[in-house]
């Protein structure tokens, strides 16, 4: 049983997405990459044969992969990235979240302004060049540690107000789950009910992730843009999850689906980056939904 790691679709710019977060952010490592067959692919792939497929690397201990596609889908605010920055661990914390801010924004924009808010003394949300979304926060130096890099959702349109119940359907559906920190609006604020959340976290094996409900507006909601790839130890394990986690049958295609909060999984055999390395294993995944690991 492996980590759940974020995939970021990438318009063809995978490799340039990955050497920018790498100067921009400290501890970062590339671990593998790879790349499109030269053959077998269809006809409005041919201009990506041979070219890097994905990119498997880390900031700052949190896992991601770049995939390189096309523009099917593009980043918004529903799947955003927190950047906790605690004193307790980095006495200069304030200056290293004011570095990296001026290097994300360089080409992007602000969201939030970096500024003193009510929840934090330091706090700015950031679109970068590539349309990710980032969100900095000074964190309370007295609160539980958490990882540096969180990936978090917002819970807006369709989703609205369905933060807690997608959190503890989550939890229900992983094994070694946990329900953290929970805020609750206590009034009406925007579309976000009283008892909505207003910020939460929780634990899914060993990836953290931060749930919201938005308290304003949204005009987009979750897409293909961030999934979430689960790695099962076997065909039963890909079965289970694919069970629970499938609830839009036009949106399953060679492994990816989408749950019934519109947010998308890619559900796969551990050894998938093996299984395709075998004759055809490319075509043969092209044309699944759900990932059958005899028929490679």
């Amino acid at each position: 049983m492996g980590s759940i790691t974020p995939c970021l679709w990438f318009d063809t710019v995978a490799e340039e997405a990955v050497a920018f977060y790498a100067a921009a952010f400290p501890d970062v490592v590339v671990h593998a990459t790879s790349c499109y067959p030269t053959e077998g692919l269809a006809d409005f792939q041919q201009h990506l044969a041979g070219k890097v497929l994905t990119i498997d690397f880390e900031i700052a201990g949190q896992r991601l992969l770049a995939l390189n596609a096309g523009d099917n889908f593009t980043f918004n605010e529903s799947i955003s990235f927190m950047v906790n920055f605690d004193p307790s661990d980095n006495p200069n914390a304030r200056q290293s979240l004011d570095a990296l801010w001026e290097k994300l924004i360089d080409g992007g924009s602000a969201l939030m302004p970096l500024g003193e808010y009510g929840f934090s003394k330091r706090y700015g949300w950031v679109r970068d060049r590539f349309g990710m979304h980032w969100q900095l926060i000074l964190t309370d130096p007295e609160g539980e540690p958490r990882p540096m890099i969180v990936p978090a959702l917002m819970f807006g349109g369709p989703a609205q107000n369905r933060a807690r119940e997608a959190a503890e359907y989550y939890a229900a559906t992983f094994d070694d789950s946990r329900l953290a920190t929970d805020f609750r609006y206590t009034e009406q604020t925007g579309p976000a009910s009283p008892g909505s959340v207003m910020f939460s976290d929780f634990q899914l094996r060993d990836q953290w992730f931060v749930a919201m409900d938005a308290g304003s507006t949204q005009e987009v909601t979750f897409s293909e843009a961030v999934s979430f790839v689960v790695p099962c130890a076997d065909q039963s394990e890909l079965d289970r999850f694919w069970a629970a986690l499938s609830a839009v049958p036009a949106a399953e295609q060679c492994g990816w689906c989408k749950d019934k909060f519109g947010v998308s999984w890619q559900i796969t055999p551990v050894n998938i980056a093996q299984l395709m390395k075998r004759p055809g294993g490319y075509e043969k995944l092209m044309e699944m939904k759900k990932i059958e690991i005899d028929k490679f």
